[in-house]
């Protein structure tokens, strides 16, 4: 196996995807985060109170978790630089609906149409690294993109934070249209090289609908609970609704011809291991960093920019490592480094439970930080690589999206819940409360990982093997040949 230092050098078309790749992720996803510290600037400015609040975050969330299904399939149908563009032109128009908002609901349809377009993004720029690199320069290309999209999640809150205090938070929206305009030229001249995978098949809309319709049952419950109560039929009849929906949508997806979702994928050991190692991972990572975002504010006393400013060491730990964790992964495969990641991930957030009043953030926060940054780095670019090199090559659109899906729908779930596990008063006690679970998450993240990932059989391995790791690799390899 080449040594990640030895890898031969990108190709000029093989930069120009990444580049691409890694700008369409990086706005599509910072967009979920980049409006939590301008909240509540939104509030006083148009209304609405709380709900209207939490709907400015959701509405994105829920429309891009529902529809990254069905655009990994229109990825691979159409072609991935084809839908890129779609995204992008779609991106940059919402963003200015977004921006010129005049009443809050404007605002919540806006960000709506916004999660639409952000979801022909993700899939399909991940996609378009899986289809153009291969071997170890495939899994550092990998790591860059999580390296940057990942980070997205984390920076966001800053970027919003300085908006608020220096600027507009309608500033936040404006300036998507910058990359959107800055790539645009790139990915015009990669069309060519990226012929549609598969013309003659048909794009699933009634399992769209479907899980659109299951998701934003259950994501209206989530959020009306906390006012209205579970007892409460504009509670319990739209979670019901979603639940039928979501049992809908599993039993169409098992007999439609061409689903959008390929339950069979889940057959797969690593696609399967790996996606439920992602569902509890991204879901502490929302809670974790919701809940130390509030703390920083209403109880530390910070302003919104120094607050954001206070989590940016993680996102430079993690742009610095996550290409060369990526690399690493791809020489002596993704288990252990999926394993100890989350396990430092939660040993940063433990680290944490020392804070007290009055705040010293150099002391108890910082040093948890750091040990989160470097779990993080070491983690999510072999999550990726585990759970994209598991599937076919001509599915990694899909694949893509449903890994993103989850990603994206964990954290809209756990930040849902939220209120129960910190309480109606933001405490130091609630503060405890949710760094546990937020541990408690990234162990089973580490626990999935071991027990389920299996590193795929490397060139040159030897041939005898224990009846053990016989079984194991054979499981691995299985998966890869699905």
């Amino acid at each position: 196996m080449t040594d990640a230092a030895a890898l031969p050098p990108s190709t000029p078309l093989q930069k120009r995807v990444l580049v691409v790749a890694i700008v369409a992720s990086f706005i599509a996803i910072l967009d979920g985060f980049v409006v939590n510290l301008a909240l509540p600037a939104i509030g006083r400015e148009l209304g609405g109170g709380l709900v209207i609040q939490q709907w400015v975050v959701d509405a994105y969330l829920l429309t891009l978790g529902a529809l990254i299904l069905v655009a990994g399939s229109l990825s691979d149908h159409f072609g991935r630089a084809r839908i890129l563009e779609w995204g992008l032109a779609g991106f940059a128009l919402t963003s200015v609906m977004c921006g010129l908002a005049w009443t809050g609901e404007v605002l919540v349809v806006s960000r709506a149409l916004q999660g639409v377009a952000g979801a022909l993004l993700v899939p399909s720029s991940l996609a378009m690294i899986i289809s153009s690199f291969s071997g170890p320069a495939q899994s550092k290309a990998i790591g860059q993109w999580s390296g940057w999209t990942s980070a997205a999640a984390i920076v966001g809150p800053l970027i919003g934070g300085v908006a608020v205090d220096l600027l507009s938070w309608r500033f936040i929206f404006f300036i998507n249209v910058i990359p959107a305009v800055a790539i645009w030229p790139m990915l015009a001249g990669l069309r060519e090289s990226d012929a549609a995978r598969d013309k003659s098949k048909r794009i699933d809309y009634l399992g769209a609908l479907l899980a659109m319709v299951g998701l934003g049952g259950a994501v209206y419950a989530f959020i009306e609970q906390g006012r209205m109560g579970w007892s409460s039929p504009q509670v319990w009849v739209p979670l019901l609704v979603g639940i039928a929906a979501m049992v809908l949508f599993l039993i169409h997806e098992s007999r439609a011809a061409e689903p959008m979702l390929p339950l069979r994928l889940f057959g797969i050991r690593n696609f399967a291991w790996g996606n439920l190692a992602t569902l509890a991972i991204y879901a502490a990572i929302s809670l974790g960093f919701f809940v130390l975002g509030i703390y920083l504010q209403q109880v530390g006393g910070m302003g919104a920019t120094v607050a954001g400013m206070a989590l940016l060491p993680s996102t430079v730990i993690l742009m610095l490592g996550a290409s060369y964790f990526g690399a690493l992964a791809g020489k002596y495969g993704p288990r252990w480094f999926m394993t100890i990641g989350p396990l430092l991930c939660a040993a940063g957030f433990l680290m944490s439970l020392t804070v007290q009043e009055p705040l010293n953030y150099w002391m108890q926060v910082l040093p948890g930080q750091i040990v989160f940054g470097l779990g993080l780095a070491t983690l999510v670019a072999p999550l990726t690589a585990a759970i994209l090199g598991a599937v076919p090559p001509d599915e990694a659109g899909i694949g893509s999206a449903v890994n993103n899906a989850i990603a994206r729908i964990a954290g809209l779930i756990s930040i849902a819940f939220a209120g129960v596990i910190v309480g109606p008063v933001f405490t130091r006690e609630g503060l405890f409360n949710a760094l546990l679970v937020t541990a408690g998450l990234f162990v089973l993240g580490a626990v999935a990982s071991a027990a389920g990932i299996r590193n795929p059989v490397r060139e040159g391995a030897p041939a005898v093997l224990s009846e053990a790791d016989e079984t194991s690799d054979d499981d691995g390899a299985a998966g890869q040949r699905s």
